[in-house]
């Protein structure tokens, strides 16, 4: 079966607005009838002569040359002849130069460009590094559209989704056979069944979650943002959700076939990735919690230098959960086909690890053991007990996380002034974190950004949204919209209005952007990372079903190309996923030709504040479209 057809939302269609005009009432009445007798008045004023004589000033004649005008009369006249309505700004798009974009080959519906099978190899295997974002120098770029695969359906809508996917959408049943004892995933039909099951919670990720909750508390708002390292088709972070914690799951491009994309497809926000060689790509002290379920990462290994980057990311008192291999290796070690004594040794270096980052080993039980990072650094490394090894990093910037190394230092928390002081600053629970001024605006840590441009940025978007689902009224239906794209977050104001709404926002906060505010946007309580868009981002095609683009292509302008930009778009949108792109209507005139030449529907409307304001939107729709029926179904 395809998608559904027409799309569900339609930009061409213009919004309807009420407009009361009422001509009679009676101050129009009076107005209308002195504008008559001031017009008249100054008309009989002005044809009144009182030197009829007098012939015109020569003056005049010889100082003004008008150009000689030639009317054609029937030209004008011709009742054929169509008014023209095409804008007339100084952006001019030469059709002749106007590229095409074809399909791409139908072997490339799951391509991931900075993630490329075949480019990899060409990277050392050590530490993963094989791994990592390495994206295509700029004539390898594609310029054509990635298909879906044939038969290609609108995802199940969330929560249903969580626990269904359509076979047609990720056509891989490795897994099914992989994982069959584990309880991750069962081919059904047309469909894929999650029944939340992992390798080491057999008994599904709610009741292993349960068993969290036991040791930590995940009720009270104090843990909100989350990251999953390995995450497998991502059912932790899915059950997660219900308790109103919101995990950023990732996990390589490797022999799991779409493992994110599964996680993706069942509406759980997720990226590839890998703790390898570079920093993760988020800010410092953004997670209040990091998990690993017998994710593979060899924490005690290279100096601890995977445990080191967890530590630079979890917030003060944020908790680290391990489960799976050492754990319980007691118990399980034969299963493990591993020895005692390597088991032993694995949890010994771990331990002494998270010892030298002055973590708390809070509890181990059954097969889980939970960590706990202090709330300052006001006593670490200054007691007999806690080891020089690693150090304190030189003075740097702990937020840089684009392409930046992994060190093995520690990252310093911010001064405090006494034990009970949270180190850059405590923040509410969830939901009050939300609407608050976030330490790091508070604080003026970041240039430029202040709390009454938050309180301001606040209510701008309220007002936005409300305009948003004015035009694309789906916006406002629960369900339509599912996974959504920020590309230029700032504060986080987009993802907050429709915090409501049973949807996630990835907030991107651009490496190029004037100010680094994606701190700000994980104290709120919300997710995201960096990106820059002169690259490809780190997910499967088809990821998103709305993306939003406010300034993007003006902060572009004269970095890359604005076609290379719009294919990326193009590539991470579903079949019938909408657009919202504000920017300076020039630019827009120029976005919506390439637009047109990528099969989506678009129309260009007037900011909130009325026509008279530069800044325009465009409203899209990817038409649905996929590879013909005779491409490779997949294994």
């Amino acid at each position: 079966m395809a998608g559904q057809t027409p799309p569900y939302y339609t930009p061409t269609t213009k919004p309807t607005t009420a407009v009361t005009t009422n001509l009679l009432r009676k101050d129009n009445v009076v107005l209308a009838c002195l504008v008559i007798f001031l017009c008249s008045f100054f008309y009989l004023f002005g044809t009144w002569q009182p030197h009829a004589t007098t012939t015109p000033s020569s003056t005049l004649t010889t100082t003004i040359n008008c150009p000689s005008t030639t009317i054609n009369t029937a030209t004008e006249t011709d009742s054929n002849k169509h008014l023209d309505f095409t804008t007339h700004h100084s952006a001019t798009v030469n059709d002749a130069v106007i590229k095409t974009y074809p399909p791409c080959p139908n072997n490339f519906s799951e391509y991931t460009p900075c993630q490329d099978q075949k480019r990899s190899l060409k990277f050392p295997r050590d530490r993963l590094i094989y791994r990592e974002r390495h994206c295509p120098e700029k004539h390898e770029l594609l310029k054509c559209r990635v298909p879906a695969p044939y038969g290609y359906k609108n995802p199940f809508k969330w929560p249903e989704s969580r626990d269904l996917v359509w076979y047609a959408n990720v056509p891989h049943k490795d897994l099914t056979v992989e994982k069959a004892v584990q309880n991750w995933i069962r081919f059904e039909g047309d469909r894929f069944r999650f029944p939340g099951g992992g390798t080491m919670f057999p008994n599904g990720a709610d009741a292993y979650i349960d068993d969290i909750g036991k040791l930590i508390n995940l009720n009270d708002g104090s843990i909100r943002t989350a990251i999953d390292t390995g995450c497998g088709v991502a059912s932790w972070g899915a059950y997660l959700l219900s308790r109103n914690i919101t995990a950023m799951s990732f996990a390589p491009r490797d022999t799991h076939e779409a493992q994110v994309q599964f996680a993706l497809e069942r509406g759980v926000p997720a990226l590839i990735g890998v703790i390898a060689s570079k920093r993760l790509p988020y800010p410092s002290r953004a997670f209040d919690m990091a998990h690993c379920s017998r994710c593979l990462i060899p924490w005690g290994q290279y100096d601890g230098v995977y445990l080191i980057e967890v530590d630079r990311v979890l917030r003060p008192g944020g908790y680290w959960i391990l489960s799976g291999p050492p754990i319980n290796w007691e118990n399980h070690w034969r299963g493990w086909e591993r020895t005692q004594e390597d088991l032993n040794e694995e949890q010994t270096q771990i331990e002494k690890v998270a010892k030298s980052l002055c973590w708390k080993k809070l509890v181990q039980k059954g097969d889980l053991a939970i960590w706990q990072k202090p709330i300052n650094h006001l006593d670490c490394k200054t007691g007999p007990k806690f080891t020089q090894t690693p150090p304190f990093c030189p003075v740097q910037n702990p937020d840089s996380a684009w392409y930046t190394d992994i060190e093995t230092c520690l990252t310093r928390l911010p001064e405090v002034s006494n034990e009970e002081e949270v180190a850059g600053g405590a923040i509410a629970n969830w939901p009050k974190r939300l609407d608050m001024v976030p330490p790091r605006v508070s604080s003026g840590s970041i240039d430029g950004v202040t709390p009454e441009i938050f309180q301001e940025d606040v209510n701008l978007w309220k007002k936005r949204i409300s305009y948003y689902k004015t035009v694309n009224s789906q916006l406002g239906q629960p369900g339509r919209y599912r996974n959504l794209l920020d590309m230029n977050a700032f504060l986080g104001g987009f993802a907050a209005s429709l915090v409501e709404d049973p949807l996630w926002v990835m907030n991107i906060v651009p490496v190029e952007a004037k100010a680094d505010t994606l701190g700000a946007i994980y104290e709120r309580g919300l997710i995201g990372t960096y990106q820059s868009w002169c690259e490809a981002m780190s997910t499967y095609p088809r990821t998103y079903d709305l993306i939003h683009a406010d300034s993007v292509f003006t902060l572009y302008k004269d970095r890359c190309e604005m076609e290379d930009i719009m294919l990326e778009m193009d590539r991470i949108l579903r079949p019938e996923g909408s657009v919202i792109i504000r920017d300076d209507v020039d630019l827009l005139v120029k976005i919506k030709k390439i637009a047109e030449e990528l099969n989506w529907e678009s129309q260009i409307v007037d900011h909130e504040d009325g026509p008279l304001v530069r800044e325009k939107l465009l409203f899209a729709v990817k038409l649905y479209w996929t590879a013909p029926a005779d491409s490779d179904q997949g294994s």
